[in-house]
């Protein structure tokens, strides 16, 4: 190791100024041993530097190399991790920390303990040496001792010292008197030396020529020291005399804390009573207000709401320890009880009172709004009634026992109101819908007073106000004033008895504004109320604390026994429950009006569909939880149910249409049933939110009409089946294009398509073959041609001859042909309704047909009789000559 030192030095170390002090051969721990030195170093240079050094050998392994190098002052901690075992493992924090294993413990233990001295010497933040042993942690040596830094080289950190400035000048002194003091150093030193011998001796003899001064600075210091004890022992005495001072100044202290401390005690007792006089005093004025205040008047009110905040805030206090247990915070508490008490009960017996009023008020008559169909409006009551809303909510804190009851109260008497409103708001409605015949419309804007209205609602109605059976009053009346429309259970598919036509579409329009207008009645009175109801009983908070519980039943007046109570789980719970008691009238009637449209006309069930969806999603948008959407949702699942009904009834129908043997079928009854559904579906939900209802049923109709289209024409005698599939979906094809309804664009190319193919089918079948025998001949010829025998060859077969040829063609003269082609026009017309305009489509696709027979014959002559100069009795000029001339004339 010293032959590495003297290299690391002599190569890396003299180069850059340095000093090497201590060395150690180390590796990385954790990894694959590759050996590196770490070296603690000085410059020689000031000011001083100390750094740790990682030296390693090149790869060629000839030489060393210096790799990285740390400050010693930027060194933190340096970690032995064994203080008592041997353990080659350190560590040294700088920045990060390096990981070592040490080839030997001893070279280990002497690095820690040089850079131990290094740091002792040079740094002024020392670094925190962990688990190293107290024998290598030493305080530096004296500087003429030749303790080594390394633990045994001779280049010791102590043997080095340096010399002050004094000293270098008198060294520099001696070196310039003597000459050669530099040439030849041994001559100087002996010199030196007998110099130093000369004044040794010179001392000698001057401390020996001293004696006598010596014993007279002796006695000098005997009588010094006995002044030192005469002035010891008067500062005893003055030590005595202040000790005496001190206790009573102690004394005096003690007296000031006692004194200090009673006046905090004193200050601390007047913020006390200050603090309970401050908050748990309630005036004269709020108590009086809580005892006796006006109920009734603006005034009166605002003086009980702010004597109860006031209240509330004493109440609530939050007191400090110990404060309950004196006897003037027990009596205040038990007078804010007294009063919380006295004053809900006088606030809920008031507004029990108001609320008992309410509901038995008999002002608020439908007959003044049944001119216009509208409900009582109920804000002047509710404007009265919120000014009690911050009372409730002192209520609500204080007695939730007696704000319950009052919910219940005002619950139960508000749903009296508005039961007698509602009813009679629909039985109003009931009539002008019944009025909307002409009759009717006599019967339902005759004056009347209310006892009248009320005896001819329920003659219609029942006293319950439900629609009652088929041979009810109802039925009757309907039955009376529909002599124009068609009956309670007929739709616009109802073939046996009445078509589409004799509808009163007015009626239906009618209908449909009355609907509109219950539901635009109903929608912002429940509104209102739900407003309303949490404004005054403060529900947009969760109820908390202790025994803060709703009944699950809510509102009740009574609950019966042994029956639990449930917690609430939001505020909307409970505004729920109390709507659905004030308003359980609303759902029955709705549905009781439903069933009177559906039973008046079944198409009606579209008009409610669009209404009824479009107020479920308004209603939804304001809050989807809310009573009115919950309601209006349940109810547009009867109005669906209803609408299903009406396409499943048409559907019906048209399977037990039948078609009389006797007449020709024309177009089906339910084909044009459909045209007339589909121009009032698609006028009602032009602009509807449920328009994929309406897309569903058309499918489901047009699927039905295709059906029962073929099933008749399968089943026609009079008629045949082509002319039936043909017409029937012409007039569908025409009627699906007018409307142009996107969902059915397929059924419409499938409509003109069963048109086309069988409108082509009857002109074949009809048409026929009106030149039989030439289209023998020619079948013959073909049929020749076909086996293997030339065009120009068959004029030489015996039974195709030319002189056959002209045999043939004779039988058809132009006056039979005509006249056979006439007779063939009056067939089709026979065959052809006249709504539909069809003959004269049927009879130019005819003569196109006829034309391209006689032009496949012609071809035929002239490919198979070349030169003969053969031609048929007529031309094609005189074809279209004879079918123009055959429509003219019919």
């Amino acid at each position: 190791m010293t032959a590495i030192k003297h290299a690391l030095q002599r190569d890396i170390f003299t180069p850059n100024d340095e000093r090497l002090l201590g060395i150690v051969n180390v590796c990385k721990a954790g990894k694959k041993k590759k050996n590196c030195f770490l070296c603690a170093t000085v410059t020689t240079e000031r000011p001083v530097q100390v750094k740790v050094v990682k030296v390693k050998k090149s790869d060629k392994g000839d030489f060393y190399k210096r790799q990285v190098a740390w400050e010693l002052r930027d060194l933190t901690m340096v970690d032995a991790k064994d203080a008592n075992k041997e353990n080659p493992e350190f560590d040294l924090h700088f920045e990060k920390v390096y990981k070592w294993v040490a080839s030997s413990t001893a070279e280990k233990n002497s690095f820690i303990s040089c850079i131990w001295k290094l740091n002792q010497r040079y740094l002024r933040k020392k670094v925190e040496f962990v688990n190293v042993s107290s024998q290598l942690l030493e305080e530096s040596v004296p500087s003429g001792e030749s303790q080594s830094v390394t633990g045994g080289d001779e280049d010791s950190l102590d043997d080095y010292q340096e010399l002050n400035a004094r000293e270098e000048q008198d060294i520099e002194s001696m070196m310039e008197v003597c000459e050669y003091a530099i040439s030849n150093a041994e001559a100087f030193a002996e010199k030196l030396a007998s110099e130093l011998q000369v004044l040794d001796g010179a001392n000698i003899h001057s401390i020996m020529a001293s004696e006598k001064q010596v014993n007279i600075l002796m006695q000098l210091l005997d009588e010094a020291l006995a002044e030192v004890d005469t002035i010891e022992g008067k500062l005893s005495s003055y030590e005595e005399m202040l000790q005496s001072v001190k206790d009573q100044m102690d004394q005096i202290s003690q007296s000031n804390r006692l004194i200090q401390l009673s006046n905090t005690n004193n200050m601390r007792l007047l913020e006390e009573i200050d603090f309970l006089v401050n908050y748990m005093d309630l005036s004269k004025g709020h108590i009086r207000a809580l005892q006796d205040g006006d109920l009734s008047s603006p005034k009166g009110i605002e003086a009980c709401i702010n004597a109860s905040e006031a209240l509330l805030q004493c109440m609530n206090v939050a007191l400090r320890p110990g404060h309950d247990r004196l006897m003037a915070v027990k009596q205040q508490h038990q007078l804010f009880a007294e009063l919380r008490d006295h004053f809900a009960r006088r606030l809920t017996n008031h507004l029990n009172n108001v609320f008992v009023h309410q509901g038995h008020d008999q002002t608020s008559s439908l007959t003044q709004h049944a001119a216009e169909l509208t409900l009582p409006k109920h804000n002047p009551l509710h404007r009265d009634l919120l000014r009690y809303a911050k009372l409730m909510e002192w209520l609500k804190v204080t007695q939730w026992e007696k704000y319950e009851g009052l919910m219940a109260t005002y619950v139960e008497y508000m749903a009296r109101l508005y039961e007698r409103e509602i009813k009679d708001f629909f039985e109003v409605a009931k009539l002008k819908m019944v009025g909307t015949s002409k009759e009717g419309k006599k019967f339902a804007t005759l004056p009347r007073k209310e006892s009248a209205l009320k005896q001819d609602t329920e003659s219609l109605h029942g006293s319950s106000g439900k629609l009652t059976g088929s041979t009810s009053s109802l039925n009757k009346l309907a039955v009376q004033t529909s002599n124009s429309r068609r009956s309670q259970s007929s739709s616009l598919l109802d073939m046996g008895n009445m078509s589409a036509s004799d509808l009163d579409v007015a009626d239906r329009t009618k209908f449909d504004k009355i609907f509109e207008q219950v539901l635009s009645e109903l929608e912002p009175l429940c509104l209102a109320e739900q407003d309303f109801i949490s404004k005054f009983f403060k529900l947009q908070h969760v109820p908390t604390g202790e025994g803060h519980e709703v009944d699950g039943n809510l509102p009740s007046r009574q609950v019966a026994a042994g029956e639990h109570r449930h917690s609430m789980s939001s505020d909307k719970e409970v505004v729920r429950h109390m709507m659905n008691k004030i308003f359980q009238s609303i759902e029955i009637e709705l549905n009781n009006l439903i069933a009177l449209g559906d039973k008046m006309d079944s198409f009606h069930s579209l008009y409610m569909l669009v209404k009824m969806s479009h107020h479920v999603w308004t209603a939804e948008n304001v809050d989807p939880a809310s009573y009115l959407s919950t309601t209006l949702g349940n109810v547009l699942v009867t109005v669906k149910r209803n609408f299903d009904k009406c396409i499943s009834t048409q559907i019906k129908q048209m399977e037990e249409v039948k078609i009389s043997k006797k007449t020709k079928v024309g177009i089906l009854p339910f084909v044009t049933g459909f045209e007339e559904f589909a121009e009032l579906a698609e006028t009602i939900f032009r602009s509807a939110e449920r328009r994929g209802d309406l897309d569903k049923a058309y499918v489901k109709l047009i699927k039905a009409v295709y059906f029962n289209v073929e099933k008749v024409a399968n089943e026609s005698q009079k008629t045949p089946r082509d002319v039936v599939m043909m017409e029937n979906f012409h007039h569908i094809f025409s009627t699906l294009s007018r409307l142009k309804i996107s969902c059915l664009e397929a059924e419409r190319r499938e409509a003109k398509q069963k048109y086309t193919e069988h409108l082509q089918a009857y002109v074949i079948n009809s048409l026929g073959q009106p030149l039989e025998k030439l289209n023998h001949f020619f079948e013959g010829v073909e049929a020749r041609v076909a086996q293997g025998v030339r065009e120009e060859e068959v004029g030489y077969q015996l039974a195709f001859n030319k002189q056959e040829l002209r045999k043939v063609i004779k039988e058809y003269p132009g006056k039979e042909v005509k006249k056979g082609l006439d007779n063939l026009y009056k067939k089709v017309d026979k065959h052809l309704c006249e709504d539909e305009n069809l003959l004269q489509v049927v009879w130019h696709s005819m003569q196109d047909e006829f034309i391209c027979q006689y032009k496949h014959f012609q071809g035929l002559i002239d490919r198979c009789y070349p030169g003969s100069g053969i031609t048929m009795d007529f031309t094609i000029q005189d074809i279209l000559e004879y079918f123009s001339s055959i429509a003219q004339s019919h």
